[in-house]
């Protein structure tokens, strides 16, 4: 019989599917994949094409080799740009718009084309959550900026163009409707109980152990109960912090390994498959509130939504996240 979870950090509904009978290993990607090259020269990314991309924001060097480790830039092709304003414009009495304003910047995580995340040292990995907290930081002080989205897509079904391993930032004038009503759920959660609900939903998941995935001395990595697609990943701190920004350096150097390994299963276990990863974080002014807390969202991308989901709002999940935690907790890697 199949099952329908409630998804307490949104309210929204998952049907589990379980009378489809999808058992972890059925998603392992099978695809075959053309080699990918260590350097492209057509690639704007790779050594020695600088010049193709727009001026540098950030660059660190890698003091071996004394060339860049990781750098970002302005994305050529923008959702947002910073000209214009967030005044709201009338059309007749019922639709409203406002200027495309906003920063979009593109993080190179590093020189080599095929050396993607979960391949990478914990140092490599370091450095690009490093820059992420930085362009976070400098970001969110902008005038017109409300939101700091941090997100990487991974191959083509979720969204990628260029292979090279790269992630994004997408600073917004406004708080998008998705994050407002985790906001709106995390706020009355707190007025109700004196405290934030994913640090609550974290011990919970600790003291059941059903869904935990890795557990460090920071760090909690679990497959959460109403999850919306299989192998669903959370990230939790165990350190209560709204704000991504404040993310302190020995956080970042266990975040490292922690996101390392994770996404080195998941590569291992699913043989690379297409995924997206979000850091989520409160909107500007809400750093000091404490009902929420940021933590970091990997969903592989491994079905597709039909008609159902469409029309309805409701996912439905072929496997438990009890299942795929246990696969991927199993799974020994380096």
């Amino acid at each position: 019989m199949s099952e329908i979870r409630q998804d307490i950090t949104t309210e929204e509904w998952v049907i589990m599917a379980k009378a489809r009978g999808k058992r972890p290993h059925d998603f392992v990607n099978r695809h075959m994949t053309t080699p990918v090259p260590a350097f492209l020269s057509s690639c704007p990314f790779c050594p020695g094409n600088e010049k193709g991309t727009p001026e540098e924001t950030l660059a660190y060097l890698n003091k071996k080799t004394g060339r860049w480790q990781v750098r970002s830039f302005a994305n050529r092709y923008p959702a947002l740009s910073s000209e214009g304003s967030r005044k709201r414009i009338k059309e007749g009495e019922l639709f409203v718009s406002m200027d495309g304003v906003g920063v979009h910047e593109v993080i190179v995580e590093g020189p080599v084309h095929n050396k993607v995340l979960a391949l990478m040292e914990d140092e490599e990995v370091e450095a690009v959550l490093r820059a992420y907290r930085e362009r976070y930081n400098v970001l969110i002080q902008l005038p017109f900026v409300q939101l700091v989205i941090i997100f990487k897509n991974h191959g083509a079904s979720a969204g990628t163009s260029l292979e090279h391993p790269h992630s994004q930032l997408i600073a917004t004038p406004l708080v998008p409707r998705y994050v407002r009503m985790q906001c709106n759920v995390a706020t009355r959660y707190y007025d109700d109980n004196g405290s934030c609900l994913l640090t609550d939903i974290t011990a919970e998941e600790l003291r059941l152990a059903k869904r935990v995935v890795m557990e460090t001395d920071k760090f909690v990595v679990f497959h959460p109960f109403a999850s919306h697609s299989p192998f669903e990943t959370w990230i939790t701190p165990k350190r209560y912090e709204a704000c991504f920004g404040n993310v302190t350096d020995d956080e970042l150097k266990e975040l490292s390994h922690t996101l390392r390994i994770t996404l080195l299963k998941l590569y291992t276990g699913l043989n690379n498959p297409d995924f997206n990863y979000v850091i989520s974080t409160v909107p500007k002014g809400d750093e000091e509130n404490g009902y929420f807390l940021w933590h970091m969202r990997i969903i592989p991308r491994l079905t597709d939504l039909a008609g159902f989901e469409i029309g309805s709002g409701i996912h439905i999940n072929t496997t438990l996240p009890e299942e795929t935690a246990s696969f991927i907790r199993e799974l020994a890697v380096e």
